[in-house]
């Protein structure tokens, strides 16, 4: 064979494997739900929670954890069924100074998590930790220097370390991080300043193999909020996040780098009596790499948006109803991903997928990423016990989700969702939530999901999560 005939062949047959979609797709994406589940499930123990009172002093110090067990049973559509097990310890310390004026706290936590053989989706056992997931230290310029006072017009405070860093209601950012994060109110209007950096073992949005088990990137923002009025918080922000992710190891035949801009705006409050509300819409733009391009970026060019209602009733048994609709835009040409570099844009340079680094209940079974996706929910809890002491923290509650694509021609997070149908299903997830004593809880969650027509497999998807914290 000639050499030019050679060239030829080579490029023909990396051409066909471009146009394929990752051989360990499903793998890829399974462990993406899989993170999307763990983080449901810490987000709603964090709220079960109780943070302890300040103690308003010169030097203030406190130090408390928990250690919880937690047990997992669940399909997500590759396998039938996943058993795993999850023990952890948190312990954490709070110090305050001079009235608040300087705060240091810390967090140190250590997990281990253990599949039944063959369940595995990475890692039969493994330990994470014990590692620092909060570590900032905070001062109040104002109170540290008597520049000001307390409750004046003017405050500004700097917080420095590893922190959750939330712009507006959390919907483009809602991310653990290492930042220095500034905290200026004049008057009635609160400027909020961000440099930070991604934890570098986090799991990337981008699923893809050479970048998905760490993500190296920089963010950059700036919030406004005006808090002049009594029940209604406006807002808007900038953010800009900077991709250095490297490839491990390097693909020459493909570049990953997603480096995206997001102009967002909305406000929260209250608009009667206990109706509360949020609302945030999100334009993106930025650069992406589509599937198989190494030389030529894609733009962005997506939207996102939420709103949300939640009515609290000042009656026995305190029930709450809550109701919310989440868009995420979505690309037609992203067959495989709505995400990932592999399996993403092809066909043109315009990418109109929304990726943002937010966080959401989207469901606990399908647990699915905030991209080419309508997600209506509702759903509600109350205490039936209430008026038994024993049984005054106990909580039954459900939430109830639809699911519909943006472009049914779009992937959506799940690749088994394959049909070029929009109908994505329906899923139903009930949790009980019972405080035994001041430092012991217990919860339950299990939720099914209906697949719609976007699936050529109908069979029903289960999870089921359960287990037991002791506060210390």
């Amino acid at each position: 064979m000639r050499r030019h005939e050679l060239w030829i062949a080579t490029l023909a047959f990396l051409a066909v494997g471009a146009a394929l979609p990752p051989v360990a797709a499903q793998d890829e994406q399974a462990a993406q739900r899989f993170f999307q589940q763990q983080r449901l499930v810490d987000e709603q123990l964090r709220q079960q929670r109780q943070e302890l009172a300040p103690v308003q002093s010169f030097f203030d110090f406190q130090w408390g954890g928990w250690l919880d067990y937690y047990y997992f049973n669940f399909d997500d559509g590759v396998q039938s069924s996943r058993v795993f097990h999850r023990p952890s310890l948190a312990i954490w310390t709070r110090l305050r100074l001079d009235d608040g004026a300087h705060e240091l706290f810390a967090r140190m936590r250590l997990r281990y998590t253990y599949f039944h053989p063959g369940d595995e989706i990475d890692r039969q056992e493994d330990w994470v930790g014990p590692e620092f997931d909060q570590l900032w230290y905070q001062i109040d310029v104002g109170k540290a220097f008597r520049l000001t006072e307390p409750s004046g017009p003017m405050q500004l405070r700097a917080r420095v370390g590893r922190q959750t860093v939330r712009f507006g209601t959390g919907y483009a950012l809602d991310l653990p991080m290492d930042a220095v994060l500034l905290d200026a109110k004049l008057s009635d209007l609160r400027v909020q300043g961000l440099f930070g950096k991604s934890i570098l073992n986090y799991p990337n949005i981008d699923r893809s193999e050479p970048v998905d088990s760490h993500m190296d990137r920089l963010f950059y923002g700036v919030q406004l909020a005006y808090e002049g009025w009594q029940r209604h918080v406006p807002f808007v922000y900038a953010l800009w996040n900077n991709d250095r992710t490297d490839e491990r190891p390097k693909d020459f035949f493909q570049n990953y780098s997603y480096d995206s801009f997001y102009l967002g705006f909305g406000a929260r409050g209250e608009i009667v009596h206990n109706l509360n509300y949020w609302a945030e819409g999100v334009f993106e733009s930025g650069h992406s790499f589509g599937h198989g391009s190494f030389l030529r970026q894609d733009y962005i060019e997506a939207f996102g948006a939420d709103v949300g209602v939640e009515k609290i009733f000042d009656v026995p048994t305190r029930p709450r109803l809550v109701a919310e609709y989440m868009f995420a835009g979505g690309d037609g040409d992203r067959w495989h991903s709505p995400t990932n570099a592999l399996g993403g844009n092809r066909r043109d340079r315009r990418d109109t997928s929304f990726v943002g680094f937010g966080f959401r209940d989207t469901g606990i079974a399908l647990a699915p990423t905030l991209s080419n996706l309508h997600v209506w929910r509702a759903g509600g809890s109350l205490a039936p016990l209430d008026r038994w002491e024993f049984f005054r923290d106990l909580e039954l509650g459900t939430n109830w989700f639809l699911y519909y694509k943006n472009q049914s021609s779009g992937a959506i997070s799940d690749p088994l969702a394959s049909e070029w149908r929009g109908y994505v299903g329906w899923e139903m997830d009930y949790f009980i939530n019972w405080r035994l004593s001041s430092d012991l809880a217990w919860t339950l969650r299990w939720a099914t999901f209906f697949p719609g027509s976007a699936y050529s497999e109908q069979d029903c998807r289960h999870f089921l999560f359960t287990g037991i914290t002791w506060s210390f």
